[in-house]
């Protein structure tokens, strides 16, 4: 008895391979494709379609995006008062006189950062668009439009800048440079 499954067994795998073959055979023996081999020949027959040519390209012109001049949305809006107009052909900056080392610098750039009180006499620290810290007081300039402090008090420094009005006049601004928070 188990000889004879064994033997049942080695069989199985012709057994399979002939059922696989069948299929194969079975379509080769009739010639029932006179239909299929009409109808491919008919699509053959038919004009070929055209195939429509691709759109042109597109060029990409670059934009230069280019706003360094401008001051930078993240940083807070510089508070300016009112425009003081000064009809008095006095009013013009002093180009005489020596520039002081925080002139170099944009007041924007600039930061009071604390106040300081030595031998009697009020000092503000402001620091510079480098990272220095100085020390200034009344009359000090700070600034590139001839800013002059005329006030000074421990949260803001009180300046009035000389600016040209476009018309070959100068005029006086007033601007506060505030104690930062930041520092």
């Amino acid at each position: 008895m188990v000889t004879t499954l064994i033997k049942n067994l080695a069989r199985l795998p012709v057994f399979f391979s002939l059922c696989g073959l069948l299929p194969l055979v079975g379509c080769s023996f009739g010639d029932n494709h006179a239909d299929l081999q009409s109808y491919v020949e008919e699509v053959k027959a038919r004009p070929q379609g055209a195939i429509e040519p691709l759109p042109p390209l597109r060029t990409y012109d670059a934009y230069i995006y280019n706003v360094t001049a401008m001051r930078s949305p993240f940083d807070a809006p510089v508070e300016v008062k009112e425009i003081v107009q000064s009809t008095d052909p006095k009013v013009k900056p002093d180009f005489g006189r020596e520039k002081e080392y925080l002139e170099t610098f944009a007041l924007d750039s600039l930061s009071m950062v604390g106040t300081l009180q030595k031998e009697g006499r009020f000092w503000a620290l402001v620091k510079d668009g480098v990272g220095g810290i100085n020390r200034v007081t009344l009359g000090n300039y700070l600034g590139k439009d001839h800013g002059k402090i005329v006030s000074a008090s421990p949260t803001q420094i009180d300046l009035i800048e000389i600016v040209s009005d476009g018309l070959g006049g100068w005029l006086q601004r007033p601007r506060t440079l505030k104690l930062s928070e930041k520092e």
